[in-house]
């Protein structure tokens, strides 16, 4: 969620898309669906993905908005200095106000409530059985253990490729010969 309004995707509009029309899960789908998050840890995971996002954020924005600011030609060497100390000055208060956001306690219950019609609506009861004896076993709890970092980590990777390609895109959007 975080990661993609860095990556240029506005997350005002993500969060205001429809959901997809679903029909009610039934009670033996909810039940297999609360035993399915529990085997995985969901609660746990999203923590720790928090916490894990919460200490990549500075590094991400800091690249994010560095690459657009070093893109603009518009700026001059003197500008895009200046523009890239404000970010710095800038950054420690808007780590803080994003931890704030990571660590409210209603996020994760807020988020289980939302994901948890995802799974019934994808999986069927037995499917979401046979998940929960996987999540249970030596190899799916190293799978959960592993998953907050990988994620994080998959991100970073993510960037490394796509604000090289971004930046040219956007020097050629700015320079006018896009779309010729």
């Amino acid at each position: 969620m975080c990661a993609a309004a860095f990556a240029g995707v506005p997350a005002r509009a993500m969060a205001q898309a429809p959901a997809p029309a679903a029909a009610a899960a039934t009670p033996e789908a909810n039940a297999a669906v609360k035993e399915l998050l529990d085997a995985m840890e969901v609660r746990k995971m999203m923590g720790a993905s928090f916490s894990e996002m919460e200490k990549a954020m500075p590094q991400m924005m800091r690249a994010q908005v560095g690459a657009v600011v070093s893109a603009d030609p518009r700026l001059d060497a003197s500008q895009k200095q200046q523009a890239l100390a404000k970010v710095e000055q800038m950054l420690p208060a808007m780590t803080q106000a994003i931890g704030r956001v990571f660590r409210d306690p209603t996020l994760v219950d807020e988020m289980m409530a939302e994901i948890a019609p995802l799974y019934a609506q994808n999986y069927s009861v037995s499917e979401l059985k046979e998940l929960t004896a996987f999540y249970r076993t030596p190899l799916g709890k190293k799978m959960l253990a592993l998953t907050p970092r990988l994620t994080t980590e998959s991100m970073a990777l993510g960037q490394k490729v796509v604000t090289p390609r971004l930046q040219g895109l956007m020097q050629d959007f700015m320079q006018g010969t896009q779309g010729k």
